[in-house]
């Protein structure tokens, strides 16, 4: 009975540790005590998004203060390892194993590393080798000095690291020959990617410089990457004939994707369209494919799989945009979530508690000393060679210093291959660091915008050295002072327009109003083959020319066009920057603006800017200087938004915006020129506006959104209509030019009325306008606390008083045109109530026809009438129950008059006109 007891109780035990053994791990997780942060090898996602959270979070707090010193973002990313890792938060008891343990680093590299080849392959797509080819002279002179001398000097000082650092545990054992050539190569390599960003961030990539440092640049990082692969396989290689092998094999392999596999895939994306449309979502798995399947073989045969990577980004054409439209396809995720991995990796592996002697802090120094000499020296003296000026070398020079991450990659694979210990891998981070911070600082005082100025100045002949003027055009060292002293134009003959795509049939209109198809057409047309058997065309004229009028010529308007784009922190923004020449010509809103002017008669320019938003009124006011502008005319975004959106978030989002909002305010207060802010609500083309979506019951009982498309009707009347309140001052003097230039078209008519304040005419209570836009009630304000143009124009120091704005009114109406006189009335109105009775005006005026549009023109100054005008102003907008009216924002850019007139709803454009340096000072007579 004893030994039967025994057995059954053995049995029972086996069987209760057989079913504990095979019973299902808990899947409660937390809820039945699991510890989230605890490595699990069946399931080690959970640890992998806490290590990838901390680490994007962490890089992004520390690069915002960085960024407001023009920092790239792969310094936040390096230092934030470095603070992880066991220099900072790594002496923390417990938390290496709490976060990083090292179990858990195989699949944290692993995914790092999959973001490095397809980072690789962005870097790839992002050489353009025409760039290298078009200035080959100074690209090559300049690349090889920057390698040629820093790879000597690296090669010197890596006869004291490997005899001082040879002999530390974790490396393996290579030759000195090998070691030399990998410092060599650590200290020849350039940072291409960070370089563009910096010259991007400077705004040098369109000067001598920035072609220059780009040029050289993608030769300098395309014979790194090949220095660095010869290393890796001299590294991986069991004997000499064995690298030779791989070398062979590798450089056949290169062959094979340029003459076989490129012109296979160029068939391929010509065949799918996707050169001229985009890459579809075939070709960019399959180009990803192509991209791991390199990587892989080049893994396999002993050199790095990021080389595999960056292959495949070179063969990639660059024809129709395909390479940037690629490349935004998939630099979000990289950008975001892979590449903050690697970086973040990198510092890890840094300890800073290492450089603990005197001997190691000697080696730090003389590594950054040869950094910056070797790169500074080879660079500035192969520039001055190519006859570039002193500063402009020596800023090239400090340009190609620049290390960053790429410096970083060839580091770590120095690590991982064994050939750098863990303290000379801090040494070269340091020294990454180092000369990735001071690039930017260095660039600013070396080669400041004055100095740019300056510089262009004197390479065109206008000023000598010493700014001394040469010529006609030597006043541009001073622009706005300059600008400022050219006496006044009475008539807009170079206009500068902001182009956007919402806004190209109202800018169309304006065009053809000042000065489009002035010259007299043909009629008769006659092929050539029967020019001797019909008569010759003749010119069609109208009844009231005269020949001498016809045959008189008329010198066209000019103007130019400026389309803005914004400049991000990503690499296809940096890219588009770098073809901006071929991105021009396939803009449709740039060669939509030069078609209008060649159908037309208006001579006509225009270009592309990538820069940051904030950078836009900068540009505007510079193009303005630059092309001595009469005037810009700048067109409210229809939809809010600064860039072409074209879903509009709604009428009230329009005025709401204040990005767009901060760029108007700013480039008002900058500007030197006669600007005109445009509000179109249908001016020579409509407005958009959102379409309702109706829903239908069809036969089958099923409700379906209708899909009809509304046929536009040509517009039979053409004419416009123009209202002009004149109140005085400066503003409303140039607003008052301009009207009568728009008035010289046939098809246009204008009232011009002369809003005259006097307190002894009859007021009448303020009468409620049509319903303004829809919009949220917000607290009553006086009129007190109404923010005004007064303190963001000039408050006119000296200003004309009432007899001088009113002899000037006097004087345009005495000397109109008998051309004019049919279509233009001059008229004074005496009022109590100004603002009120403008806009009475006003409605009586405009959107009484069917025509192409109607336009308010109004002044955006503050006169001596502004306190009254502001009271009545308060009036209005309470009696439409929206104290606010359309956002103190808007308020601040256009003026109170404009706000009433946006907010009452008059059917009809505003054109809202400020005075420049030179508008103010025109003469009465």
């Amino acid at each position: 009975m004893t030994s039967l007891a025994s057995v059954v109780s053995k049995t029972t035990s086996a069987a209760q540790a057989t079913s504990s053994s095979s019973r299902v791990p808990p899947q409660g997780g937390i809820l039945e005590g699991a510890n989230p942060s605890k490595y699990n090898a069946t399931n080690p996602l959970t640890l992998f998004i806490i290590q990838a959270s901390i680490i994007i979070i962490f890089c992004r707090l520390l690069h915002f203060p960085l960024s407001k010193i023009r920092q790239p973002r792969v310094i936040a990313e390096v230092i934030g390892g470095i603070l992880l890792g066991p220099s900072v938060m790594g002496r923390i008891p417990g938390f290496k194993d709490a976060i990083f343990p090292t179990a858990s680093m195989p699949i944290l590299s692993m995914a790092a590393n999959l973001g490095l080849v397809l980072f690789l392959f962005l870097v790839g797509l992002e050489v353009n080798l025409r760039l290298f080819v078009t200035n080959w002279r100074v690209a090559l002179s300049v690349g090889l000095a920057g390698m040629i001398v820093p790879f000597a000097l690296g090669c010197a000082i890596a006869v004291g690291l490997y005899h001082q650092f040879s002999d530390e545990p974790g490396i393996v054992s290579v030759s000195f020959g090998v070691f030399m050539l990998f410092v060599g190569v650590a200290m020849a390599i350039t940072a291409f990617p960070v370089l563009c960003r910096i010259l991007t961030e400077l705004k040098l990539l369109g000067t001598d410089v920035g072609v220059v440092v780009l040029a050289a640049g993608v030769g300098n990082d395309v014979a790194g990457w090949i220095l660095l692969a010869l290393c890796v396989a001299l590294v991986n290689a069991g004997s000499g004939l064995t690298a030779l092998w791989v070398l062979l094999v590798c450089a056949g392999y290169v062959l094979f994707l340029v003459y076989a596999v490129r012109p296979c895939f160029l068939w391929f994306l010509m065949r799918t369209g996707s050169i001229q449309n985009g890459p579809t979502q075939s070709v960019v798995g399959i180009t990803l494919l192509m991209v791991l399947g390199s990587a892989f073989f080049t893994n396999v045969i002993g050199v790095h799989a990021i080389f595999g990577g960056f292959l495949i980004g070179l063969i990639c054409p660059h024809d129709g945009g395909f390479a940037i439209k690629l490349t935004e396809k998939i630099e979000d995720l990289v950008g975001v979530l892979f590449l903050p991995l690697y970086f973040a990796l990198s510092g890890l592996s840094t300890n800073i508690g290492l450089l603990d002697t005197g001997i190691t802090w000697a080696y730090v120094i003389g590594v950054i000393a040869v950094a910056f000499t070797g790169k500074i020296v080879g660079g500035t003296l192969a520039a001055r060679f190519n006859k570039l000026v002193w500063r402009e070398s020596l800023t090239i020079g400090v340009l190609m210093s620049c290390k960053g991450l790429v410096e970083l990659i060839v580091l770590n694979i120095g690590l991982q291959a064994k050939i750098l210990s863990t303290r000379t891998f801090t040494i070269f981070v340091v020294m990454a660091l180092v000369t990735t911070f001071a690039t930017t600082p260095l660039v600013t005082f070396l080669y400041p915008p004055w100095y740019q100025r300056k510089l262009e100045a004197w390479k065109r002949g206008e000023i000598d050295w010493d700014g001394n003027s040469l010529g006609s055009h030597g006043d541009t060292i001073d622009d706005k002072a300059a600008l400022a002293e050219k006496p006044p134009s009475t008539q807009v003959q170079k206009l500068l327009v902001f182009l956007r795509l919402d806004s190209l049939p109202s800018l169309f209109t304006f065009i053809t109003l000042l000065g489009g198809d002035n010259s007299p057409r043909l009629i008769n047309k006659v092929h050539p083959l029967k020019s001797g058997t019909y008569p010759a065309p003749i010119p069609e004229r109208t009844s009231s020319e005269t020949p001498s009028e016809e045959t008189k010529p008329k010198k066209p308007l000019e103007v130019h066009g400026v389309r803005l784009i914004e400049l991000t922190d990503r690499t296809s923004a940096v890219m588009k920057v770098s073809e901006v020449d071929e991105f021009a010509v396939r803009d449709p809103v740039v060669n939509a603006f030069r078609t209008f002017g060649q159908l037309n008669n208006v001579a006509v320019s225009a270009g592309v800017v990538i820069v940051p938003e904030s950078s836009y009124p900068e540009v505007i006011t510079g193009k303005a200087i630059d092309l001595s502008s009469d005037m810009v005319i700048i067109p409210w975004s229809e939809t809010g938004s600064i860039s072409d959106a074209l879903l509009p978030d709604g009428a009230e989002n329009r005025f709401a915006s204040g990005p767009h909002n901060q760029f108007i305010l700013s480039t008002l207060a900058t500007t030197v020129s006669n600007t005109a802010i445009f509000v179109n609500r249908g001016f020579g083309g409509p407005s958009i506006e959102p379409v309702p979506r109706t829903l239908s019951r069809t036969l089958s009982t099923h409700s379906i959104r209708s899909r009809h498309e509304i046929t536009t009707a040509p517009v039979a009347d053409r004419s416009h209509h123009i209202f002009f309140p004149y109140f005085g001052g400066s503003d409303d003097r140039v607003a008052l030019r301009f009207v009568l230039q728009l008035a010289k078209n046939d098809n246009v008519t204008a009232t011009i009325a002369y809003i005259r304040y006097s307190e002894l005419a009859p007021a009448q209570p303020p009468k409620a306008p049509s319903p303004a836009l829809a919009r949220v009630p917000t607290r009553q304000t006086s009129s007190s606390q109404v923010p005004t143009t007064a303190d963001f124009t000039n408050s006119e120091p000296g200003a004309r008083n009432t007899e001088q704005d009113e002899a000037f009114f006097k004087s345009l109406d005495d000397s109109l045109p008998t051309t004019l006189q049919p279509r233009v009335v001059f008229e004074t109105i005496d009022t109590a109530q100004p603002l009120q009775d403008s806009l009475a005006r006003a409605k009586r005026e405009v959107g009484q026809s069917k025509n192409a549009g109607d336009l308010v023109v109004i002044g955006r100054g503050i006169t001596s009438r502004g306190k009254s005008i502001r009271e009545e102003l308060i009036a209005t907008l309470d009696s439409l129950g929206q104290p606010s009216g359309a956002g103190s924002e808007t308020r601040r850019n256009l003026g109170d008059v404009a706000e009433a007139f946006i907010v009452a709803q008059v059917k009809a454009s505003v054109l809202v006109v400020q005075a420049g340096a030179r508008g103010g000072e025109e003469h009465l007579n």
